[in-house]
């Protein structure tokens, strides 16, 4: 990051920057405040520098400095080398968390999976909390080892598509969704838990980026047909396992569910879902709905 202060009294009329694209960047956004700065190459030294009239210097930084705080990403987001791809870290919170509930139940500490899987049977019951828990347990170490590498990618890069709290929320919901299908379409002896509705549904969400081309007509179309086909192959890969122990109903419920609610997001101004305030809501929401259904499981 440069440090503009050294130059306010040896060159008071220019402003390095570190390669030609920063300076160029840096132009649009000087002439966009009504100052004409010229690029030059900085004889001094390896790089660039902006020109300024001594009258415009202090209002040029100033821009400047406003431009770099808007822009500047999180510590936690990264920008990856592909058109539009932002990962969020953040997810490692949520994989950990159900780390640790896997090493509670795997250390005798706690009967975790009975109290909180799915179980269609007890939620017609009276049991209410089930689909909020099921979500976050695991039957066994390459249950949770295969959602957890899965759901860092997934996951990561929802929550870098639609803000931390938006595309955490959205998954989880997407997950109730996932096991909402299965206590109609499946028997009440059916039994259910993990993750994976959640990771499928952030795949949709990831899919369903696409429906925001449809605004830019026939070849749009046909891009997000493409987008979505690509998306459903995801899901035929990762979660239609023909094995015993799939729940390939919740597997694809989430993912439909996940679909539904990205195409919803991907619609709406990106500014208001991306906006601090309803990602604090959503993340807020989804940790008041996680602990509250297990402090009622617990009882």
């Amino acid at each position: 990051m440069t440090n503009f202060a050294p130059y306010m009294e040896t060159t008071a009329t220019s402003i390095p920057a570190n390669s030609e694209r920063q300076a160029m960047d840096w132009s649009l956004v000087l002439v966009s405040q009504g100052i004409e700065p010229v690029i030059e190459r900085n004889g001094e030294a390896a790089g660039w520098r902006l020109v300024v009239e001594p009258p415009d210097y202090e209002r040029a930084l100033r821009a400047l400095r406003l431009y770099r705080v808007e822009n500047q990403s999180p510590a936690w987001q990264q920008t990856l080398p592909w058109p539009a791809l932002v990962f969020d870290w953040r997810c490692l919170v949520v994989l950990l968390g159900m780390v640790l509930l896997f090493v509670v139940e795997a250390t005798g500490r706690g009967e975790l999976r009975s109290m909180g899987r799915m179980d269609n049977l007890a939620l017609r019951s009276g049991d209410w909390w089930r689909p909020f828990t099921a979500v976050t347990l695991h039957a066994d170490i390459a249950h949770l080892a295969a959602n957890c590498t899965t759901g860092l990618i997934f996951l990561g890069l929802a929550m870098g598509a639609f803000g931390p709290g938006v595309g955490l929320l959205s998954a989880y919901v997407a997950a109730l969704g996932g096991f909402g299908a299965g206590l109609f379409l499946l028997p009440d002896t059916h039994r259910s838990l993990g993750a994976s509705g959640m990771i499928l549904g952030a795949l949709g969400l990831l899919t369903a980026q696409w429906f925001a081309l449809l605004r830019h007509g026939l070849s749009a179309r046909q891009l997000v047909a493409r987008g979505v086909l690509s998306g459903c192959l995801m899901l035929v890969l990762l979660g239609l396992n023909p094995n015993g122990n799939t729940d390939i109903v919740a597997h694809v419920a989430g993912f439909l569910a996940g679909l539904g609610i990205g195409a919803v997001l991907s619609l709406l101004p990106a500014r208001f879902v991306r906006s601090d305030w309803l990602n604090l809501v959503s993340a807020v929401l989804f940790l008041a709905i996680v602990l509250g259904a297990w402090r009622r499981a617990l009882q």
